[in-house]
């Protein structure tokens, strides 16, 4: 049995480019809100090219069941634009914020200062929110959406 092929959307350094937009927040304190908006644009692309490309390997692999193709692209999608985009980028919008305010209230620290730590801090708690963020998400397609088409766990592939 050969080995599998690499997913280029999820084994490969492309993955990083679903999280353009958390770093785009992160900056959020130090750019031009139309830079966060194009990183908002690179996490969607990747996404879009992500569904593109399972459907493509359900194609390949259910030719005659175009049922099964429409699920795999509406379930990647759905799935990457959650756990990719929405939530993680609501979730350090939010902590940025918050971190800029309390550090405004709470130190005398110049507002450069203030905005470096706000995004360094932005940048650390990327790796952390990941695996919970993934996981909600798993939890809550396959508690909804997943039933409308009965496959629990991750998206469908071509295996």
């Amino acid at each position: 049995m050969g080995q599998e092929e690499p997913d280029l959307y999820r084994d490969t350094w492309v993955r990083y480019l679903g999280y353009a937009n958390e770093v785009g927040e992160s900056f959020r304190p130090l750019v031009p809100v139309p830079v966060v908006w194009a990183s908002y644009g690179v996490a969607t692309a990747y996404v879009t090219a992500d569904a593109i490309d399972k459907g493509r390997k359900a194609a390949a692999a259910h030719a005659r069941d175009p049922t099964r193709v429409g699920v795999a692209v509406v379930d990647t999608f759905v799935w990457q634009s959650l756990a990719s985009v929405a939530i993680p980028g609501f979730t350090i919008n939010r902590l940025c914020a918050a971190s800029l305010a309390l550090l405004g209230s709470l130190t005398r620290w110049p507002l450069p200062v203030r905005r470096w730590t706000t995004t360094a801090l932005g940048l650390a708690a990327i790796p952390l929110i990941i695996t919970p963020i993934d996981r909600t998400v798993d939890f809550l397609m396959d508690s909804s959406l997943r039933k409308l088409y009965g496959t629990p766990g991750e998206p469908p592939t071509s295996h």
